[in-house]
Order: C-alpha cells, then structure tokens, then sequence
C-alpha cells in the first residue's frame, strides 16, 4: 500500500514538473518574441537618414516608430531667386521671401546641362534609396516581415514613381499624342507597376531596379540631345494634379475617423496611413524641387515661384515629423494625434499645389 501511494506521488510530482516546464517554455518564447521586436524597433530609432535639406543627420533605418526620411541629396541648377538688384527693388517680399525658402531647403546645387535631367534624377533617387541603400532593401515582398513602417513607408514613395513615370513616358517626352513613346521610359513605366509585394517570377525589387535602369538611359540620352523634354505648360498641369490627387488621398486617410465599414480607425491602420503619407511627402519634395529648377521659367512667368516654395516646405515639414511611436489619441487629449500631425502639412501641400494648378491654367 505504502509503494503505491510511493508511486502515485512520484507520478502526480512528475505531472506537476511538466506542467512547471511547459508554462515557463511558453512565457520563455513570448518574452524572446518580445525582446526581438523591440530590437528590431531600436534600430529605427537610433540610425536617422538624412533629409533632403540636412545633409549632415545621419542615415536612418526606421523599423517600427520613424521612416525613411527624405531621399538622398538633390542636385539642383542654380536657382530663379539669384535676381539682380534691380529687380529686388522692384519686388522685395517675393525675393526675399524665395531666397530664404531656397536657404532652407537647397543647402547644395548642382547644375544639369539640360532640361528634364534634374526631374529624372530626383524621380530616381527615393526608389533607388529604398532598393539599394535601405537596410534589408526592399521589405514589402518580404516572407517574414519584421518590421511594418517602412514597408508602408516605400509604399507611399513607389506610388511617386509610378505616377511621375506615367506623366514622363506619356505627356512631357512627347510633343503630342501622336508622337511614339521613348522606349526607355515605356519600359520603366510598365515595370513599376509590378505588385510590390510579389516575391518572385518576377520579384518586384528585381524590375524597380530595372525601371530605375531605364531612366538612367533616358537621362544620359538627354544630356548627348538625343531625348526630349518638353517643359509646357499643359505638361506639367497633368503632373501637378497626379500629385494633388495622391495628397488628396493621403489627407482623407490622415483625417478619417472611421474606416468605410463603420469602424473606427485602429492603431495599426493609423500606422500604415502615417507613413505611407510620409513616404508620399518624401518623394515629392525631391521631386518638386526638380520641377523648380526644369520649368523654372513657366513657373516664374506665371508668378507661381512662391506658391512652389510653400509646396516643397510643406512637404519638407511633413518629412521631419519623427515620432518615436506613432499614437493616434483624440483630438483633444493630451498625447500626441500623429495622423493629425501629418495631415497638416500633406494637406498644405496639397492646397499649395491646387493654387499653382490655377495659376498655370489662366
């Protein structure tokens, strides 16, 4: 009697350790799934990329509360604001006025022998950052996903190509709808517009690249003459209302309440929405400051240099804004409503963009 109740204990004791064991073996794989992600956060946190007007801040990896900033330095020609002396007599506000913009947001310049070589540089550089230069590259065809905000992020900078290509290849290297399609810009279009999150057959990093190759042709053809790039006005109206439209859509996203199906806007979806914008913002502040230098003179013909300037600070606001996480809390709470943050300056840009539409349609 005594060895069976001997054995009973001992069997009941072993029950009991195994138990002990399995509990500590699940809490040991949830704390290392927790430690990891927080790792994997840190490294957003402290390596900064530069930004498209501070040159000097170091390059950043944002896996979970900041982005990729901006692109890598823009060359740019030298700029309409350089004006004699006689005509800053003749207009003070608006000279000094874009000189101080042009202070701040073009810290160095680089002259392009023609038109369109500044547009198609900046139209290269966010994607090629984000291919090549981005730690861990192109993430968003990723088997695991590690991280969120910089997929969002890259997102929001292919969705800039895309549309720039388009405008590029159909209207602004064309003399009219009757003209054939450069080659080199027909293929970029069509190969940005691979899934981004296809992995293979083919993977969607393999054509970026591609296309990125493409433009490069087409930017070495402008510089030996042998491609065009027709700086008119009723070109770069449709561009600058591919871009209105994309901010319109990240402004609506950013201010919403509610999803389409009723539901409040969760926390992950404010995420995607915050810096697909940022994304968004990035790759046209580049972008924008190359139509400044290529239709330099539409823009200052119709007075519109200003109005450009608030467009591109706008965009440069949207891209400083780093939180280490992003909230979305009420309106009137204490802590921080990131979308809300963000909305303003997309929204900015976007008013700005849509006054320049008018400006260059009358």
């Amino acid at each position: 009697m005594e060895d069976f109740e001997k054995s009973g204990n001992e069997e009941g004791g072993q029950a009991g350790f195994k138990r002990f064991l399995t509990k500590r073996a699940i809490v040991g794989v949830l704390l290392t799934v927790v430690v990891l992600w927080i790792a994997g956060s840190m490294i957003g946190f402290f390596k900064k990329p530069k930004t498209q007007g501070q040159k000097e801040i170091a390059k950043s990896e944002t896996e979970k509360a900041i982005g990729h900033i901006t692109i890598p330095e823009k060359p740019h020609e030298a700029s309409p604001e350089h004006v004699s002396l006689e005509q800053q007599q003749e207009s003070p506000t608006e000279t000094k006025s874009a000189s101080k913009a042009n202070e701040t947001l073009h810290p160095a310049k680089r002259f392009f022998p023609a038109k369109g070589m500044a547009f198609v540089d900046a139209l290269i550089k966010p994607l090629e950052y984000e291919l090549k230069e981005r730690f861990w590259g192109w993430r968003s065809n990723d088997l695991i996903r590690f991280t969120d905000n910089v997929n969002t992020f890259q997102l929001g900078v292919l969705e800039v190509t895309r549309r720039s290509s388009v405008i590029l290849a159909e209207r602004v290297s064309r003399t009219g709808s009757t003209e054939a399609f450069d080659k080199n810009l027909e293929n970029a279009m069509n190969w940005f517009m691979i899934k981004p999150d296809k992995y293979w057959f083919p993977s969607a990093e393999s054509k970026y690249k591609m296309g990125l190759e493409e433009l490069r042709i087409y930017f070495k053809k402008l510089e030996k003459g042998e491609a065009a790039f027709y700086t008119r006005t009723d070109n770069l109206i449709p561009l600058l209302i591919a871009y209105e439209d994309l901010l319109g859509s990240c402004d609506e996203n950013l201010v919403k309440q509610k999803e389409k199906n009723g539901q409040p806007v969760s926390y992950f979806m404010a995420d995607d929405y915050f810096f697909y914008a940022k994304g968004v913002a990035g790759a046209l502040l580049a972008i924008l400051e190359a139509v400044q230098t290529d239709f330099n003179e539409i823009v200052e013909s119709r007075k519109g240099t200003e109005v450009l300037h608030h467009a591109i600070e706008s965009c440069l606001i949207a891209t400083k804004i780093d939180p280490w996480m992003v909230t979305n809390s009420s309106l009137s709470s204490i802590f921080a409503n990131h979308r809300a943050n963000m909305a303003a300056p997309i929204s900015h840009a976007r008013f700005y963009i849509g006054v320049l539409i008018k400006i260059l349609s009358t």
